[in-house]
């Protein structure tokens, strides 16, 4: 039921948004890109680019789906004691992993005055969308011709 809840929604928000009066498209800025890419030679046609690029933009709507999902009935589930509800055993393990202690990396440079703690951004995140013109895609036939 909560499925084709879910679907109703996404398909009634789809509605409004596709006769909502259209905003200026936000600026998104591009990062270089990483090493390890094909090479010319290397190049896969490009139907498989396509399909690649559709897969990957279904999955990621998916995941987002089930993101969303999951955090709603983790607020829920984060609030109840350990034990049996039903058919379901609810309980907690502790995390294998195990994060840098910021706070107390600060702490320690501010005390010994080593200055701020070196920061490196995160690696790019992958998006794909779909153009309107397949004219306009100047990247993949510069791609294809070098």
């Amino acid at each position: 039921m909560r499925g084709l809840i879910g679907t109703l929604i996404e398909t009634a928000a789809d509605a409004v948004r596709s006769i909502a009066p259209a905003e200026p498209e936000p600026v998104v800025e591009e990062a270089p890109d990483p090493a390890g890419l094909y090479e010319p030679d290397e190049m896969p046609e490009a139907e498989a680019i396509e399909a690649a690029a559709a897969e990957y933009e279904r999955a990621a709507d998916q995941a987002r789906r089930a993101d969303r999902g999951k955090r709603a009935a983790k607020k829920v589930l984060d609030r109840l004691p350990a034990g049996v509800y039903g058919a379901w055993r609810v309980f907690r393990t502790p995390s294998s992993r195990q994060t840098p202690d910021l706070a107390e990396i600060t702490r320690i440079f501010k005390a010994h005055g080593l200055g701020p703690v070196p920061m490196k951004p995160c690696a790019a995140s992958l998006k794909v969308e779909r153009v309107a013109d397949e004219s306009a895609t100047p990247a993949v036939s510069a791609a294809l011709a070098a």
